[in-house]
């Protein structure tokens, strides 16, 4: 329905345009036979007469093509108005359209042309007028039209200028805001890769007690209700980036800020049964601030480091406020053991980004203390 609508207002702009057409060629042939009968004292007869209005019905015709080849229509229609009566106003016509669509000199050109032309036409019927006024009156007229033309394709250039500017900044506009809105779903992505290692780092290392212990294991009930728990919670972040990648949707995880807690995390941790030693602020982890989100993911980061690289190693936390900062340092020994899950990276790349765009400092470096003790540890400094 709305692919007819625009064929229909499509079909009436042509029908319109022919409409134009037509009459502009109707009034140019009128205007031609006014000046051959009124406004001429001395005037062709005879024969010549019929071949003037003739040429000059041939002149008007003509002007259906001036936009296609205006400079050519402009000299042929002032050769013609040197002769003939009837082309004198169709021949004013095509100079506008070489005014209104090629360069000023051109149109200045055909212009000469058409003073040139006038000449022709006083040496035919000197009656009419006197040289002197026909030179004065045909060049006037001949300035005009150019100037009048030569205003009119200025404007249609402001105009294609300010339409071409508008579009250009609606474009820029919905670049930057397509931008906006990918730079967003990275930020989130980013989070969400961060919390989905999380889960599935205390999954492995569930599954992994469950191996080591065999049919001796104690409490398997609880331990695979823990495992069912921790798995549900990374398909829900897992399905957080999913959505915010494929569609923009942004689905709100079922965890609740009060579990997203540096406590719990650490909690989570041991309840896994990896060697935690934490010493924490309270006042900072306990308190909200603008700080409470990076310093719950910089910790997070640490302890998924520790479970994927250094299982089984005992990862020293500490969280406290100094000064006008909070500080977070995160440590663990790394020995000869293979990682339980690979890593890529990405993680702590990000995560020292997300710190940098809000003041705040991240580093990481391995510690070699000598006779084979080596360390990781994991710095931040982020503004409370």
């Amino acid at each position: 329905m709305q692919l007819h609508v625009i064929d229909s207002r499509q079909d009436w702009r042509s029908w319109q345009s022919r409409g134009r057409q037509a009459l502009q060629v109707l009034a140019a042939f009128a205007g031609g036979l006014a000046m051959l009968f009124l406004v001429l004292e001395q005037r062709p007869g005879g024969w010549w007469r019929i071949i003037d209005i003739a040429v000059g019905a041939l002149a008007c015709i003509a002007l259906l093509f001036r936009r296609r080849a205006p400079i050519t229509i402009g000299l042929i229609l002032a050769v013609a108005a040197a002769f003939c009566a009837t082309a004198g106003v169709a021949n004013y016509v095509a100079l506008f359209a070489v005014a209104r669509h090629r360069r000023l000199e051109q149109a200045i050109m055909v212009a000469l042309v058409d003073i040139v032309g006038s000449l022709g036409f006083w040496l035919l019927y000197p009656a009419n007028s006197a040289l002197s006024l026909t030179i004065v009156v045909n060049t006037a007229i001949a300035l005009a039209v150019v100037a009048w033309g030569a205003l009119q394709k200025t404007q249609q250039d402001l105009v294609v200028v300010y339409r071409d500017r508008a579009a250009r900044i609606v474009r820029e506009r919905e670049l930057r805001a397509e931008q906006i809105q990918m730079a967003e779903r990275a930020r989130i992505a980013r989070d969400m890769h961060d919390s989905v290692a999380h889960y599935i780092s205390l999954i492995a290392l569930y599954a992994g007690g469950l191996e080591v212990a065999g049919e001796n294991a104690k409490n398997v009930s609880h331990t695979a209700a823990t495992i069912r728990t921790t798995a549900t919670s990374a398909l829900s972040e897992l399905r957080t980036v999913i959505g915010m990648l494929r569609d923009g949707t942004l689905v709100v995880p079922e965890e609740t800020s009060r579990q997203r807690t540096v406590e719990n995390l650490v909690d989570q941790a041991r309840q896994a049964g990896q060697i935690v030693v934490a010493h924490l602020d309270r006042g900072v982890v306990q308190e909200k601030t603008a700080a409470t989100d990076e310093v719950y993911r910089i910790v997070q980061e640490g302890l998924t480091n520790a479970r994927k690289h250094a299982p089984g190693a005992m990862v020293t936390v500490n969280v406290h406020l100094d000064e006008a900062d909070v500080v977070i340092a995160i440590s663990n020994p790394v020995g000869d053991s293979a990682a339980i899950l690979p890593g890529s990276g990405a993680g702590l790349v990000g995560l020292a980004e997300r710190v940098s765009a809000i003041g705040g400092v991240l580093e990481h470096e391995i510690i070699d203390h000598g006779d084979g003790k080596i360390e990781f540890r994991l710095q931040g400094r982020v503004p409370a």
